[in-house]
């Protein structure tokens, strides 16, 4: 028996002999791993081999159902006759869980960043989407992409020119939704710019690899195509139109292409999802489970349908007649958050295989923290206590002072009642540090969604690998209750990074915070 650890507590037949409990309902304890697990019944203290993870007692009755040794042949009227036309579980209820599951050998193993790849309203080549930010160029404009007159937001981060030529095959640029079309290029980026070509990939263990990019809305665009072709007929919809828009399948498609059999999954945590997406994917290389995660998330939400949904639920600046000044976070004339689209890649990859193959190093990821709100669909919690709990335990999930965090991305959007929270929360844990600077990447390229964790991460890791923290513009007037002396100005700052956080929350009060630093 691999290990005496008892896993499950079943209630069901002893099928031992000798033990003075046969055919009578007894706590079994499944004990061990592997394809026999052993049983032993605790009245007897014998154990008995069962046959897979299912215990020795299950069979089938009459009506094919599973029947855990209710059901005794020759006994007369069993209660599983009582249950017909119900589906029985092979097991019932575990009684108690007391697991210490066999572990994989994961001690020191340190995650870093190696490559980053985005699709931004800024750029979509990593030099060119960070000088931006750093010249403080907006990236907000009028909508191009439909007519938009009769709404009254008409502006967005809106990308005007992309091209997936050299990263998806044509074929299938015509039929994806452009939330997959920015995560593959993005992802396929991150790749590139982590040096891992072709040769390279055929070394690696593809069962090592792994795909965690999210997306908090999907595939808006597909689906309302399919409910448009419905309107006509349903043999006029896209036969495609399900799995196009389902949010994991950007990461399921990227994995096909790379061939690459680790962990392949998405998070949807709306405004929220990619820090949760690249918190998971650490976690999964620290376990032992993977050794290279491409991480991040996408979103296009500037259709019709997308644009209507935050404006009926009055989420959006409408500062239409200068759409560069629209997204101002803590400012005081902030009115909302201005939409934006894109998508944002991270490559991590375990420390010791980064070295192993010469890879340049970008950031160490130390770690990070979710938390929810419990409070309001959309409103952030009134006393913060959600965001400060979770900027806690991501230091201390990190093993992080907070003396030692001086680089904050902040979340703030530019609505009134999320950047005054989120504020109030920085000031309480780290308001003592006056080496602290904060600024919001959303007040050049707006709201990406479920995206915006991603592009925020690069810009974080870039600060670090360039010693240059980008300004916070259109921050012209703090609102009440703004100390803007922790708030990096109009232009871009030096800044020696040592801890650097990144904030995300989303609706629902889902709050995250990750953690990266300085490879040393």
């Amino acid at each position: 028996m691999a290990s005496s650890a008892i896993l499950q507590r079943f209630m069901s037949t002893c099928t031992g002999a000798g033990c003075g409990h046969e055919n009578e309902k007894v706590v079994l304890e499944e004990c061990g791993w592997g394809s026999a697990p052993s049983l032993r019944c605790r009245n007897g203290g014998r154990i008995w081999k069962g046959a897979g993870r299912v215990l020795a007692s299950t069979a089938r009755n009459s009506v094919g159902f599973v029947d855990n040794g209710f059901a005794r042949p020759g006994r007369g009227k069993s209660k599983a006759d009582a249950h017909a036309g119900e589906v029985m579980a092979p097991v019932l209820q575990p009684v108690q869980e007391v697991a210490t599951k066999k572990k994989l050998p994961t001690k020191g193993r340190r995650v870093v960043v190696t490559g980053m790849g985005v699709a931004t309203p800024l750029g979509h080549e990593l030099d060119v989407y960070y000088e931006n930010l750093l010249e403080g160029v907006s990236g907000i404009t009028d909508i191009e992409a439909f007519d938009c007159s009769q709404f009254p937001t008409r502006i967005a981060g809106e990308i005007k020119s992309f091209s997936t030529d050299g990263w998806v095959a044509p074929k299938l640029s015509k039929r994806l939704d452009k939330f997959m079309l920015y995560m593959l290029t993005a992802g396929k980026k991150a790749l590139t710019d982590a040096g891992i070509n072709n040769d390279l990939m055929e070394t690696q263990d593809k069962t090592k690899c792994g795909v965690l990019i999210g997306s908090a809305m999907g595939g808006m665009q597909v689906f309302n195509d399919a409910l448009e072709a419905l309107r006509i007929s349903y043999k006029k919809m896209n036969p495609f139109c399900v799995p196009f828009a389902t949010t994991n399948m950007g990461s399921a498609i990227l994995a096909m292409d790379l061939g690459w059999m680790g962990p392949n999954y998405s998070i949807s945590t709306a405004c929220s999802t990619s820090n949760f997406c690249i918190l998971n994917a650490a976690n999964h290389i620290i376990r032992g489970e993977a050794d290279v995660m491409l991480c991040g998330g996408s979103d296009a939400p500037i259709i019709p349908i997308g644009l209507a949904g935050f404006v009926a639920c009055r989420a959006l600046s409408q500062r239409n007649e200068d759409p560069t000044k629209a997204s101002r976070p803590w400012d005081s004339g902030r009115d909302g958050f201005v939409l934006g689209e894109g998508a944002g890649v991270l490559l991590l990859e375990e420390l010791e295989l980064a070295k192993s193959r010469g890879a340049t190093i970008y950031a160490e990821f130390l770690g990070g923290s979710f938390t929810c709100d419990a409070y309001h669909v959309t409103e952030p919690h009134p006393d913060g206590t959600g965001v400060i709990l979770c900027i806690e335990k991501a230091l201390a999930q990190s093993g992080v002072s907070r003396e030692d965090v001086n680089y904050i991305n902040a979340h703030a959007t530019s609505t009134p009642a999320g950047d005054f929270k989120e504020y109030q929360a920085l000031v309480r844990c780290f308001g003592q540090n006056p080496e602290l600077r904060v600024n919001s990447t959303k007040s050049m390229i707006g709201h990406l969604l479920g995206a915006s964790g991603g592009v925020e991460a690069v810009a974080t890791v870039q600060a670090i690998r360039t010693g240059w923290v980008h300004p916070n513009i259109n921050l012209e007037n703090p609102s009440n209750g703004v100390d803007s002396k922790f708030l990096v100005g109009p232009k871009k700052e030096r800044l020696d990074i040592k801890v650097a956080l990144s904030n995300s929350f989303g609706f629902s009060g889902q709050n995250s915070s990750i953690l990266f630093a300085p490879y040393k």
